[in-house]
């Protein structure tokens, strides 16, 4: 998700705020708790020995912090909990102050979990939009330690609306999200040889937006550090496109007709940008939300020099050394381990047309590595909304864990998952917490 902003209410936001804020750093635990090894290369670390490492723990210990991953999630979304073991805070060099996290002011920031329980994996994330570390505890991490991983993730070394100072040259911000997954996947490997006594049989790496556009780096430029990856509605970047400049100045130009008068020619130019039809509903939010704010930030870290209009934004006809810029940060498709990509139907952020259905064609293009693409009807790109939506739209998470357990069974024991396909909208069902990948 390229925005920090999200679908809760103004108290929500003001109460998460104030729980990060008022969060403590973290304190030290037990010395019965050990070893507690080091990240290799972290000139910060904190360790701390948890009786849950789990959000239903972590909350009210002040290991994490909830207004990073507030309305990422359903609120009738159930996740495990009673996860015994250590963690470890800390952060890597860096020069940029953007993450206030643990009272810090210093960003690559990370967080280590390492179950008492360990069944042998580690999953690594980045986290979505411009949030925090902590971003995916209650979507990902919650999950992954109560199936017994060791969990990592990064801030990817920036964060919030104005990560784009973070850099000299256009580009660098973005290109710093890639190298510190990879830094952190590296040191977590390590870590968990030191605390365990063996390295990893199996690693994943998962994410959600700009989360699941580091996935599909990895597994494009870093196939050797992972076994296969979850991605869940990747940002597509590609310097001919598309990509979000090719379609949200034209969504700018569009929507403030139709919003005053239905204009149908606007609302045909809206569906020709890739807003999915059925979708209407969900425009206003986004269009308060996500939609300028999206643009201009992301402008500003690769087309600095550019001040007219964001909606009079033409990026075909900006200098190649902004498509150049964009080229440092491009995917194309060439996986080298097994990925599964999923996406809702509803995207209204990273519409679907302009990006997963692109990426997916990519990747059969290449033709080599094991890769599954399941669309999702009437998901969106915020699963916050399902509650403001309940009787139109369908969380994508539950699918996404579904997703991780086929991911499982196809890298330990060769078991493919069902093919490729478009998801209908389960009719009855408990869709906040169950999911098949058949249609």
């Amino acid at each position: 998700m390229p925005i920090v902003r999200t679908a809760f209410t103004a108290g929500a936001l003001t109460a998460a705020l104030a729980a990060a804020l008022a969060a403590p750093a973290h304190a030290q635990g037990s010395p019965g708790c050990a070893p507690r090894p080091a990240v290799p290369g972290a000139e910060k670390q904190v360790a701390a020995c948890l009786d849950d490492l789990t959000t239903a723990g972590t909350v009210g210990s002040g290991h994490t912090v909830p207004a990073d991953f507030a309305g990422l999630h359903a609120a009738g979304t159930r996740n495990p909990s009673g996860v015994p073991g250590i963690q470890l805070d800390g952060y890597f060099p860096d020069t940029s102050t953007t993450n206030t996290n643990n009272g810090w002011n210093h960003d690559a920031q990370f967080v280590i979990r390492l179950p008492e329980h360990w069944n042998g994996g580690l999953v690594v994330a980045g986290s979505p939009g411009n949030r925090r570390q902590y971003a995916n505890d209650f979507t990902i991490s919650d999950w992954a330690l109560a199936k017994g991983y060791a969990y990592a993730a990064t801030d990817k070394g920036n964060t919030g609306t104005e990560f784009y100072k973070d850099g000299r040259r256009p580009g660098d911000a973005i290109v710093e999200w890639n190298n510190r997954l990879t830094q952190l996947t590296r040191a977590a490997k390590k870590v968990v040889r030191k605390r365990y006594g063996r390295s990893p049989r199996r690693t994943y790496t998962a994410g959600i937006s700009n989360g699941g556009y580091l996935v599909r780096w990895q597994l494009e430029n870093h196939p050797e550090l992972y076994d296969g990856g979850i991605d869940a509605e990747g940002t597509l970047w590609r310097a001919d496109g598309p990509n979000l400049f090719t379609y949200l100045p034209q969504i700018l130009r569009a929507y403030p007709s139709y919003a005053a008068t239905g204009d149908p020619s606007a609302h045909k130019a809206l569906l020709k940008a890739g807003l999915a039809p059925g979708s209407e509903f969900l425009w206003p939010f986004h269009d308060q939300v996500y939609w300028e704010l999206t643009q201009r930030i992301y402008r500003e870290e690769f087309d600095p020099a550019y001040t007219g209009e964001e909606a009079a934004y033409n990026y075909a006809a900006r200098p190649r050394k902004v498509h150049r810029a964009v080229a440092r940060v491009a995917l194309t498709g060439r996986i080298r381990k097994p990925l599964i990509t999923l996406q809702g139907t509803y995207d209204t952020l990273l519409p679907i047309s302009t990006d997963s259905d692109v990426y997916a064609k990519l990747v059969r293009a290449k033709g080599k590595a094991p890769y599954r693409y399941y669309r999702l009807e009437a998901a969106n790109h915020v699963d916050g909304l399902y509650d403001t939506y309940p009787d139109r739209l369908r969380p994508l998470l539950p699918c996404m864990r579904t997703a991780f357990s086929a991911l499982e069974s196809w890298t330990q024991d060769g078991t493919p998952p069902p093919e490729s396909t478009t998801l209908p909208r389960p009719a009855s069902g408990d869709t906040v917490n169950t999911c098949s990948l058949t249609s």
